[in-house]
């Protein structure tokens, strides 16, 4: 993909003309032109100086940019630009020159404000007068004349098209007038020399090129407003560095900064580039990263991000990342990429813009001759047709989209919510179902210690000790969630002699000549019996969602230990929000099912697919979609197919560059609640999308109609000068109104409560009538089943888990049922799993190693000892299959 800088656009005409010819160029497969952001990506096998010559070509001009360049210019803060001072310049002279053929024009005119005696006794001198005032404001804004004269030259009229022929025609008719002017006067006609003035539109010819000029000097402002985020973002970008070279301080540019070097870092100052802390210890503020105002705390070790704030400590870091692969230039390089993409809702408006202009030149045209012949006077039949041409608005339907985009983008980022483009701006607002990763994202991805139950007459510390000791050399997770206790309280690790991995049953070693033993239920209970007061303990942990590891000394028992991966702290709220919005849950996991359960329950998760594994996620993504719109939330690592698959991807956590390739929306800081901000944040962009596109058709299909006279008849008409005005207002409306974006509450859900749910009837509409009362046959999009009458046929009867669903189609599909011994975590379910799985004939296997057994759904008979063979060769003896 190449990016280009293009200017000479004024309007949506423009960039649908250079979308239209570029996009006409042999090799190019996609072209995207941003209005708002004076951009455009061409994606295909072209070089970029055909790109150039084809723009260039049809009168604007385009210029390639490397793919660190920003599409955005960073200006500082409290100056203009150059054009921006020149438009002001403009617009300043422009209206006190306006002001003034006012008061020759209407004031003396109309209402007899005072004239010199030489002027009031020759009404040619008025008209002279208001003559050369329009050609010095006609020239002020020549640009209009310029690019308008340019379109048509080139066949593709513009905006400024319909402003400087409004103007034109204006200037011109009034031309005429003040020939007849001096005719009359000349004749000693002077009576009727001062009634001609009245005929003058010297006023509309000037007041139309003023009153665009005030508009599109407020847009200008207005629009710069929208990019404000990615400036911010700019100027987080550090110029400097403080780097240590043969044991000295110097200052370089950041840009000399290279991987490996040793960087300082002050009070008050910024990090320069990604890096490690070797020495020292502070707190930074990365707010400007994940939104997250709370300063964090870093010391040896840790890893720091380019353009975060030192608060207070001084840091020695070693460089990581520069340039270009920094977490802030990715950031900056994403939001600046995105900014120039196409949401799918801007389609229609594209296709309006690219033929609006001529339409609007063939309504005015069709006006001045149906005035004509309805025998008006010239004068106002030239009026309505200036008025059609003044006050349609191209802009208002080619901004409506893009600027909603950006400001959504802009609020996003400042809280650390990154789309990859405007297509997932808008897909997250239509998202109906979040399906969520357990493992790192709903939990920690950690097994921790959660509870040690010592058999009687034996202490937690000795308990402790000979699991550490029987453990120490296991790569198994369980084993190190073990290790990790063992250093919170100090345990001593002893050394072992005849360490042995029992595969699917557990491990083994002697200590001071006594035999150690650890594993699942099935391999401890061949070994020595467990009382029934542990049997109850061990099986009210499985049901918690927790595994229990049995711990034996020559053949007696000595205790249990419960490992689980511990919910996120903000999981509940994130899940509770999404509720609030109507929004359907989903946990995926490959844990076996009581385990997924258990903790599914205790988030408040809707529905529950246990034993998947990572490629079927994706299968499980596509049934969902069924129903809805899907998000899928995970790592980015593991989750890859799926978050590519679902119609959102959101990777959360830091964003690993998995996550970026994979996922439509990265998610900055790991934190859960952003997932419903996300999604809240893109349905109020969506929603003030589908306002200004509303307000943009609506403006011109009321206001051209108007223009031309259509109310006349009934003493309703717009002079040009009203319609100039109502275009400008237009465009100020579509983006003031994407702006109130920004004052939008993030983490404040209750906004998008309602206190009844949605009733959405089979036809698509909502409370359409179709159905009686409007509840028979109707679907409640609230998943709370207390809120729904007799009449509402509640999704969340639909909700249940995996096993349950399985259990409703095992009517119609073969099942089989294996007693599998020596499986004791989820791991080893895992392992089963797949290998059932990847046999013919098995379309899925719910594996627990809690129950020692795999419920197998078929699609054609399988044979039993090639069963009871494929499974005892991963170690696993088959005990019975019915």
């Amino acid at each position: 993909m190449e990016k280009y800088i293009v200017t000479g656009m004024d309007c949506a005409s423009c960039s649908a003309r250079v979308e239209r010819t570029v996009s006409s160029l042999e090799g190019v497969e996609s072209c995207v032109v941003s209005l708002l952001t004076n951009s455009m990506t061409v994606t295909g096998d072209i070089s970029p100086d055909k790109v150039e010559a084809a723009v260039n070509a049809i009168g604007y001009h385009a210029k390639h940019v490397t793919d660190s360049t920003p599409t955005v210019v960073v200006k500082e803060k409290g100056k203009l630009d150059k054009n921006t001072k020149w438009l002001v310049t403009r617009l300043s002279l422009s209206v006190v020159l306006t002001c003034v053929l006012m008061y020759f024009s209407m004031g003396y005119t109309m209402a007899n404000f005072p004239l010199p005696k030489g002027m009031v006794e020759s009404p040619m001198s008025v008209a002279i007068v208001q003559m050369v005032i329009a050609l010095v404001v006609m020239a002020l804004n020549a640009k209009f004349f310029i690019n308008g004269t340019k379109g048509m030259l080139r066949l593709s009229p513009n905006m400024d098209t319909l402003v400087s022929m409004g103007s034109l025609v204006s200037f011109g008719y009034s031309v005429y007038i003040f020939a007849l002017i001096v005719i009359d006067e000349r004749a000693g006609n002077i009576a009727s020399a001062t009634h001609q003035l009245h005929g003058l539109y010297f006023e509309s010819a000037a007041m139309i090129l003023t009153l665009i000029t005030i508009g599109k000097t407020l847009e200008a402002r207005a629009k710069g407003r929208t990019t404000s985020a990615l400036e911010g973002l700019l100027r987080l970008a550090p110029k400097t560095a403080t780097v240590v070279r043969d044991g000295v301080e110097m200052v370089v540019n950041v840009k000399d900064v290279v991987v490996g070097d040793i960087f300082i870092v002050l009070p008050g100052d910024q990090i320069p580039v990604d890096g490690v802390v070797v020495e020292g210890r502070s707190a930074l503020n990365e707010s400007a990263l994940t939104g997250e105002s709370i300063p964090v705390d870093k010391e040896i070790g840790d890893s720091v991000s380019s353009g975060t704030m030192n608060v207070s400590g001084y840091l020695k870091c070693r460089a990581e990342r520069v340039g270009e692969d920094t977490t802030l230039s990715q950031i900056i390089r994403m939001v600046s990429d995105a900014s120039a993409t196409k949401a799918p809702i801007a389609k229609l408006a594209d296709k309006v813009s690219g033929v609006f202009v001529p339409v609007v030149l063939g309504i005015s045209l069709v006006t001045l001759i149906v005035w004509l012949s309805l025998k008006a006077p010239v004068g106002e039949a030239i009026i309505h047709a200036i008025s059609v041409l003044v006050i349609s608005c191209p802009c208002a339907l080619g901004l409506a989209t893009p600027v909603a985009i950006m400001v959504g983008m802009g609020k996003g980022a400042r809280n650390g919510i990154l789309f990859k483009t405007a297509t997932s701006v808008e897909q997250a607002g239509k998202v109906k179902i979040v399906a969520f990763d357990k493992t790192g994202t709903l939990t920690e991805g950690n097994p921790t210690v959660v509870g040690v139950y010592p058999a009687t007459g034996v202490t937690e510390t000795e308990l402790l000790t000979l699991a550490t000791a029987l453990e120490q050399h296991s790569e198994h997770p369980l084993a190190k969630a073990i290790m990790r206790k063992a250093v919170c309280e100090n345990i001593e690790t002893k050394a072992v002699e005849d360490f042995e991995i029992l595969p699917g049953h557990g491990v083994k070693a002697t200590l001071d000549g006594v035999t150690l033993e650890g594993g699942n239920r099935v391999f401890i209970e061949a070994i020595c019996t467990i009382p029934e007061d542990v049997k109850e303990v061990a099986e009210t942990l499985a049901e918690e969602g927790k595994t229990p590891m049995y711990f034996v000394a020559d053949g007696v028992l000595k205790g249990v230990i419960a490992v689980a991966d511990v919910i996120k702290k903000d999981a509940i709220e994130a899940v509770k929000h999404l509720h609030e919005m109507g929004v359907k849950t989903v946990m995926l996991t490959g844990d076996n099912q009581r385990t997924a359960k258990a903790i599914a329950k205790e988030i408040g998760i809707d529905e529950v697919v246990a034993g998947v594994l990572p490629d079927g996620k994706e299968k499980v993504i596509r049934q969902l979609q069924k129903e809805g719109a899907v998000a899928m939330v995970g790592d980015g690592i593991n989750d890859a197919l799926a978050l590519t698959v679902a119609e959102v991807g959101i990777a959360i956590g830091a964003g690993t560059d998995v996550a970026i390739d994979a996922a439509d929306v990265v998610l900055m800081k790991d934190n859960l609640t952003a997932v419903p901000n996300a999604i809240r944040l893109s349905r109020h962009t969506l929603r003030n999308i589908k306002q200004n596109l509303f307000w943009a058709f609506i403006y011109n299909v009321i206001s051209i109609p108007i223009a031309a006279g259509a109310l006349t008849p009934v003493g309703v008409s717009l002079s040009p000068m009203v319609g100039a005005i109502a275009m400008s207002l237009s465009d100020i409306f579509v983006v003031g109104n994407a702006l109130r974006l920004n004052l939008l509450k993030l983490f404040e859900t209750k906004q998008e409560t309602d206190t009844k749910h949605t009733l959405s009837c089979d036809c698509g509409d909502v409370n359409c009538g179709c159905c009686e009362d409007g509840h028979n046959d109707c679907h409640c999009d609230d998943h709370r089943e207390e809120h729904c009458d007799d009449h509402c046929s509640c999704h969340n009867e639909h909700h249940e888990d995996h096993t349950e669903n399985t259990e409703n189609t095992e009517e119609t599909n073969m099942t089989k049922t294996m007693k599998i011994e020596g499986m004791m975590c989820p791991h080893c379910e895992n392992r089963v799993r797949k290998t059932l799985e990847a046999m013919d004939g098995i379309e899925s296997a719910v594996v627990s190693h809690v129950e020692g057994t795999a419920v197998l759904t078929l699609t054609k008979d399988v044979d039993n000892d090639l069963l009871k063979k494929t499974i005892e060769d991963q170690g696993y003896p088959v005990l019975e299959i019915k």
